[in-house]
């Protein structure tokens, strides 16, 4: 592979690669936190008034779009975490001249098959949850919702895009005010839509489908008229093979390791299905709460991301090693304060979404299982993190897809059979338990730092 030269380019805004380490992490990841936060709203603010005021069936529809939904869409998330990794090494590195060269190919690529998974996820929507075991009463909604919901994919993509890549040249603080916008907005319609309009779950889908557009313009109208590295002007807007090669080498792996896990979410979505609608609708409604309570311990990974890949392209691996280890202490308490949440208020946190007394214990033993190992699933993605921004995302590929398929699925198929649907939670949580410990030792033994794009001198390398 071609390395890029570094250039005596001027610095700017969102350098990552100065500071007290544990400052610079923390002053990066609070907006990054706080956007994230807002993202998880959109699902969860569909959930909650879907659930109260349309019913269960209507609620475990919106929860088997989103895991299916996530899995059309996988091959796309992980070309952009490549593209954004590229983006972050090159302004690392201050190779600025490169880093619009890259934008401008990862937009167009973007744009184009955004629509593409419109026009195929419409056009075969009933097929797909007649295949995933979807509970007969549940189809028809799920299949109005999700055509409404992928339609807009375009526009969600696109704007995702935009958030992951100003993210890499360092600024987290922009990208939370557009999620700020589309989320409130996203609230306010689902209340006119579903409320006072009584339009079912298409107001639901219809809400997240308008705001996701309006964030996704707004972001443009921002990185067009004011950012100093990033434009969508036509004259800026060239596609490079050279740096789209590169932002696919690194993007490819996490595509298919992202596609892997999504597809895995649909073979777990069809052994939580043979459980009934009550277990659908628990896991549907407690993997929202899960997934917004471990938001910072996420958010550290994706913070921790673009800091070593800023660092690693500065060939400042001192900083790396100091980071990781701040990260991980945050971790620890992350962890422990998240698990004695949803041990005393799991039913609680339940109860938000539905009355029913079956799917709140059901989501309740989900939540105190998993929240057993919130300390080791964080662990697992502050590692994961580091790697990610060295661009090694061909060994998290690796250890994603064994761990799922050769361990999670089975097991959690296995220990259903034994426990119930208890079964499937251990499944995932002892799964999570044994990619940690791979992480970790692949980590010490410090082949990652071979991954970065562009060509370095040999100081600051220091054994993490």
């Amino acid at each position: 592979m071609s390395t890029l030269e570094p250039t005596n380019e001027k610095t700017t805004n969102g350098d990552l690669t100065t500071g007290k380490e544990w400052k610079v992490i923390v002053r990066f990841a609070l907006p990054l936190l706080i956007g994230n936060l807002l993202l998880q709203l959109y699902n969860i603010t569909d959930s909650v008034i879907v659930g109260r005021f349309l019913g269960k069936e209507a609620l475990a529809a919106v929860s088997a779009s989103f895991f299916i939904y996530y899995f059309i869409i996988a091959f796309v998330i992980g070309i952009g975490s490549g593209s954004s990794i590229v983006i972050s090494q090159l302004f690392g590195a201050r190779q600025y001249k490169h880093v619009q060269k890259a934008f401008s190919s990862f937009f167009l690529f973007m744009l184009v098959t955004g629509i593409l998974i419109s026009i195929v996820g419409f056009t075969f929507a009933e097929g797909i949850f007649q295949l995933t075991n979807t509970p007969q009463e549940v189809i028809p909604d799920a299949v109005t919702y999700f055509r409404i919901y992928i339609s807009g994919t375009f526009l969600f993509v696109v704007f995702n895009s935009l958030i992951s890549i100003l993210r890499g040249v360092g600024e987290s603080f922009k990208p939370m005010l557009f999620i700020l916008l589309s989320t409130g907005l996203n609230i306010m319609l689902d209340i006119l839509f579903i409320i006072v309009l009584k339009w079912g779950v298409e107001g639901a889908a219809w809400a997240t489908v308008i705001s996701q557009g309006t964030g996704m313009l707004t972001a443009l109208v921002y990185i067009n008229n004011t950012h100093p590295l990033l434009s969508i002007k036509k004259k800026d807007m060239l596609f490079d093979m050279g740096l789209f090669r590169q932002e696919l080498k690194i993007g490819l792996p996490t595509s298919i390791q992202q596609g892997a896990i999504a597809l895995g979410l649909i073979a777990l979505l069809g052994i939580v299905n043979g459980f009934g609608t009550d277990t659908l609708t628990a896991y549907g409604a407690a993997g929202k709460i899960d997934t917004l309570i471990t938001q910072a311990v996420l958010t550290l990974s994706g913070a921790l991301a673009a800091f070593c890949g800023q660092n690693t392209g500065a060939n400042r691996f001192d900083r790396v090693k100091k980071g990781v280890q701040f990260t991980m202490w945050l971790n620890i308490g992350i962890g422990i304060a998240t698990f004695l949440i949803v041990f005393f208020q799991g039913e609680l946190l339940m109860k938000a979404f539905t009355s029913d007394p079956a799917v709140i214990e059901i989501g309740r033993n989900y939540l105190v299982i998993m929240g057993g190992f919130f300390i080791f699933h964080g662990a697992l993605n502050v590692y994961n993190g580091v790697l990610r921004g060295a661009g090694d995302t061909f060994f998290t590929m690796l250890i994603s897809l064994s761990c799922l398929w050769i361990i999670r699925i089975p097991l959690a198929w296995g220990l259903s059979r034994w426990l119930g649907q208890d079964g499937i939670w251990w499944g995932i949580s002892i799964s999570i338990t044994i990619g940690l410990l791979i992480t970790y030792i692949y980590y010490h033994t410090g082949n990652w730092k071979k991954k970065c794009i562009v060509k370095r001198e040999p100081s600051y390398d220091k054994k993490p």
